[in-house]
């Protein structure tokens, strides 16, 4: 059945890949243990795209600094990406809050990947939109961020308490059928990324950060989330005609047998990881 923005979920994986003109992706969290780093490959594997926005949370930093925990999946997505960059796809990567330390490198690149603030979109349509993480629109994490002055420590265990505690709701509420955030969080939430997007006079904005993947018109601003990659694994691709769309893994098109095995540099001809 076509959702709202008249595309069937299915419809986009012709010949078992799709070919989209942008990929936005979010909240991977990759040195998590939650994170879905298998599956994630095999969506990399068959999407292709010309540019790829990383919409933040994509290295759980706080969660390595705890306890460091990288095994060979979460590698095999920094070599797709590199050799995705390296066959001419654009990356740009927007830091989030998990990944915060990467906004001392704002302006720089990054073995080719550009690390930028916040990007404003212009679609194949003509319409724009603001592209930002959306840590800057959780007021928890605001508050958050006050304890940075007792000490980086101090910080980072309200971080990695927060988040078990928010994980652990979110479960239960789904335990109970009910949203993995409150009516009230959410509409606040949307409520300041709207207002962002207005005040860079844009007619939407795409971000990440809630795991809560979705297009829809907000006080007529297009509101755009990617999901993540612990939970929904979703993403939102924008397709030739500028059209933006909500997709999820596994897609029942596709056969995830066809999957490049990232292990080796050799598995990508040319491919320098160094």
């Amino acid at each position: 059945m076509p959702d709202a923005h008249g595309a069937s979920p299915q419809e986009p994986w012709a010949g078992g890949v799709v070919r989209a003109r942008t990929l936005f992706i979010s909240d991977i969290h990759l040195g998590a243990r939650r994170c879905q780093a298998a599956a994630l490959l095999e969506f990399l594997t068959a999407c292709e795209a010309d540019r790829i926005y990383l919409v933040g949370d994509i290295v759980d930093g706080w969660r390595l600094k705890a306890r460091w925990h990288w095994p060979r999946s979460h590698d095999n997505i920094v070599r797709c990406l590199l050799a995705k960059m390296q066959a001419g796809t654009r990356i740009l990567y927007i830091p989030g809050n998990h990944d915060e330390f990467l906004r001392n490198s704002i302006g720089l690149r990054l073995g080719g990947i550009e690390v930028v603030d916040h990007a404003i979109h212009e679609g194949a349509d003509g319409r724009r939109h603001l592209v930002v993480h959306g840590d800057e629109f959780d007021s928890v994490v605001a508050h958050m961020r006050r304890l940075a002055a007792l000490g980086i420590w101090v910080y980072a265990a309200a971080v990695l308490t927060n988040d078990a505690g928010l994980g652990l709701w979110r479960r239960l509420r789904r335990a109970a059928g009910l949203p993995a955030r409150s009516a009230r969080a959410k509409t606040a939430f949307e409520r300041l990324a709207v207002a962002a997007a207005r005040e860079h006079g844009v007619q939407g904005v795409i971000c990440g950060h809630v795991h809560r993947p979705g297009i829809r018109e907000v006080q007529g601003v297009t509101y755009v989330n990617t999901g993540d990659w612990m939970d929904s694994r979703s993403a939102v691709v924008e397709h030739a005609d500028g059209r933006l769309e909500v997709l999820r893994w596994p897609a029942a098109s596709v056969a995830p047998a066809a999957v490049v095995d990232f292990a080796a540099a050799e598995a990508w001809p040319g491919l320098s990881v160094g």
